[in-house]
């Protein structure tokens, strides 16, 4: 698969990278800095387009010829509305190439139609909304933006992320929220290329946490 990926240099984004390409697929990954790409930038299957997501040229060059598109692109109180805006350019351009598929990281806070949280996390959704601040209503605006794309968009949505190994446990809900309250980010990539891969929760935002149980490779969702 040609997959084009935005956020290639965060924690998670490299975490990505290195999925993907065990996976044997085609990475194209836009690096303000591609030097923080360390030696996958080295690797045949990856195409480096030198830019970010605010510069328009760079997003075409990006998705051109592939078939996915994934962000792991992470917050930042720099922008507080650049997940928003990032959404925005990439509906236009997608709509343009003709390419439909994008994958991208939400956060458990935020809130979807139909969503089933138990009374904890829908506390823990409110406080998040009330206190967060702009970088907080980024999410949710983001989330709008795919919702009226009419894309085959999929934002998973993560509780806190942990800079550990990965478990390969992990449960997963179209709209209840998980029962756990982390994820490794090695176990968010895996789960991220799943999706991807296997074309799960089209125009959804499942909930994604570690659990007890192994993590399916092939046939979830």
């Amino acid at each position: 698969m040609n997959i084009a990926l935005i956020g290639a240099t965060g924690r998670t984004g490299r975490l990505l990278l290195d999925v993907l390409l065990q996976r044997d697929h085609h990475v194209t990954a836009l690096a303000r800095e591609p030097g923080k790409l360390g030696t996958a930038a080295n690797s045949p299957a990856v195409r480096v387009v030198r830019g970010d997501v605010r510069d328009h040229d760079a997003l075409r060059q990006l998705v051109a010829g592939n078939d996915v598109i994934i962000s792991a692109l992470g917050p930042t109180t720099k922008e507080a509305d650049l997940h928003t805006r990032t959404a925005e350019a990439l509906t236009e351009v997608m709509r343009t190439d003709g390419i439909r598929r994008f994958v991208g990281i939400s956060g458990a806070g935020v809130d979807a139609p139909g969503d089933r949280k138990s009374r904890r996390d829908r506390t823990i959704s409110w406080l998040i909304n009330r206190l967060g601040g702009a970088v907080v209503k980024d999410k949710p605006a983001e989330l709008a933006v795919w919702r009226r794309s009419g894309l085959d968009w999929t934002l998973v949505r993560p509780p806190r992320l942990l800079d550990t190994p990965p478990t390969g446990r992990v449960e997963h809900h179209a709209n209840e929220s998980t029962s756990q309250t982390s994820i490794s980010r090695a176990d968010l990539a895996a789960f991220i290329a799943d999706v991807a891969e296997q074309g799960l929760y089209r125009q959804a935002a499942p909930f994604v946490a570690n659990s007890g149980r192994p993590r399916r490779r092939r046939g979830i969702g």
